[in-house]
């Protein structure tokens, strides 16, 4: 059993639900929730702190005395590299023994995914930090996939015939808090977190749209039909976000994300959930 355990990522979707894992679990786990706003963490514990990733004092603040820290990747964003540089550092300095990161599958410097470049530069600064380190390199998530298509229900980008592996948010909220129960279990460990199959798009929208009522569809594009359709849609955004979604399609394309793996059944001792699973069919 770990000391106290830190969780980031409190308010979004997998931070919160290892919160709601690890505060209903049998045994007395002393947990601190770390959030950007404390106003919006789960009210089920006393100690909770502010912390930022890019605010290296009051990180550092946040974290002395947490043994075991779950990092839950930040915010996309165009310098998210240096916040979690220096998150990790702050870290590290803090005396933070073993940190457990949401990574991506694939993570590297070359990868055909824009964002799991970044995750790659993370894992080579927590590598360096000191620290005992446990990473779940997740898939894209399944219940997010089938809210890519537009309003007419088309789910349209570079992707082809090509196949994504992708896991279940509450697996990998599951996974995390397993390994935060016993982290020196799964020290110098690197999860790669997958769904049970590897479906094309269009797979997923015919068994989505199956599910929730809809009329949904994947419609490929040219990788250049993607960014000028992205450009047109989003004259603001700028040129790394847009990179990060046309990657996205051509990740799924190139086949960065269709490897399935039994990590999951691995660690959680049952297999991983299934689209249907996800979605409520």
């Amino acid at each position: 059993m770990a000391g106290t355990i830190g969780i980031t990522g409190v308010t979004g979707a997998v931070g919160g639900e290892v919160v709601r894992l690890l505060a209903g679990a049998d045994m007395r786990l002393d947990l601190r929730l770390l959030a950007r706003d404390p106003a919006r963490a789960p009210a089920v514990d006393t100690d909770v702190r502010r912390c930022d990733y890019a605010d290296p004092a009051g990180a550092r603040e946040a974290l002395r005395g947490v043994e075991a820290l779950l990092m839950v990747s930040g915010s996309e964003s165009a310098d998210r590299r240096a916040q979690h540089r220096t998150f990790v550092a702050a870290a590290a300095e803090a005396g933070v023994q073993h940190v457990v990161y949401t990574s991506f599958q694939g993570a590297a410097p070359d990868a055909t995914f824009t964002l799991a470049r970044d995750h790659h530069d993370t894992e080579q600064a927590l590598a360096a930090s000191g620290m005992a380190v446990t990473l779940l390199r997740d898939s894209f998530y399944l219940d997010v996939l089938p809210y890519f298509a537009d309003s007419s229900g088309v789910l349209r980008g570079p992707a082809g015939t090509g196949r994504v592996a992708a896991v279940a948010r509450s697996d990998v909220a599951a996974v995390a808090a397993a390994v935060l129960r016993a982290p020196a279990e799964h020290a110098g460990r690197t999860y790669e977190l997958t769904g049970p199959e590897a479906l094309t798009l269009a797979e997923v929208a015919e068994r989505a749209g199956r599910v929730l009522g809809r009329d949904l569809v994947f419609a490929d594009e040219t990788e250049q039909e993607a960014w000028d359709s992205r450009r047109a849609a989003y004259p603001e955004a700028e040129e790394w976000q847009l990179a990060a979604w046309v990657s996205t399609y051509l990740a799924i394309r190139d086949g960065s994300c269709a490897r399935v793996t039994d990590d999951v059944e691995r660690v959680l001792g049952r297999a991983p959930l299934r689209l249907e699973d996800v979605l409520g069919g």
